[in-house]
């Protein structure tokens, strides 16, 4: 999606290498089949894997589910470096800021919803952060054109919570193990929420100080 940011959580498209900013020359220069490309379309691969993986035999098979984990774990390690790799060797794309996000949201929707179906977890946990998530996406269409809202630590620590949780639901785990994981997303539930809400805020702010602005050079203009 040329122009349209990236997650502020992370992604090809959130910062500028060190260094200087990444102008449209970088962009242009970067090959397409680029280290972190490859990653970002192995992660899309592994999504049809990973629910593959996770529902054989029924999707109550420990075995499975244990390659259903090592599947979305790579999954999410290449998440972290796909967006490092293209931030630090100026390697972003116009394909990576479409890429990059939608994989990122689609092994999270694609373990939240097979695991809602296999009544392993509330539907309503899944609705509240897809619902999150794409609210988030459209709000960032909404302000695009008077900035992007910058990365916040909440939303890094949002997305840990959640991989965790997903991960170890994933997993047949039982005893204490079972409790734990039930706590990590409950963690990772209100983490959602908050971080949500404070990206609302900052919408807000951002579209009413660009108001502000555009007032400001149209009064100054006339």
């Amino acid at each position: 999606m040329t122009g349209v940011p990236a997650s502020a959580e992370g992604g090809q498209g959130s910062r500028p290498a060190p260094g200087g900013k990444l102008g449209a020359a970088a962009v242009n220069q970067a090959s397409l089949w680029n280290i972190a490309n490859i990653l970002t379309m192995m992660r899309l691969v592994l999504v049809p894997a990973f629910v593959a993986l996770l529902l054989q035999d029924g999707g109550y098979d420990p075995a499975w589910r244990a390659w259903a984990w090592a599947a979305f774990a790579v999954a999410m390690i290449t998440d972290i470096f796909d967006g490092h790799l293209a931030r630090t060797y100026n390697l972003v794309t116009d394909f990576g800021k479409i890429a990059d996000p939608i994989a990122d949201k689609a092994i999270m929707a694609a373990g939240l919803i097979s695991l809602s179906a296999l009544g392993d977890l509330p539907w309503w946990v899944t609705g509240v952060i897809l619902f999150r998530e794409l609210a988030i996406t459209l709000m960032r269409f909404w302000v695009i054109r008077h900035g992007v809202i910058p990365a916040s630590r909440g939303g890094k620590m949002k997305t840990l919570a959640q991989g965790t949780a997903v991960g170890m639901y994933v997993l047949a785990l039982t005893g204490p193990l079972a409790t734990l994981r039930f706590w990590v997303m409950a963690v990772a539930v209100v983490l959602t929420v908050l971080t949500g809400l404070d990206y609302v805020r900052q919408a807000i702010v951002l579209r009413r100080a660009g108001l502000a602005a555009e007032r400001g050079r149209a009064e100054r203009a006339s």
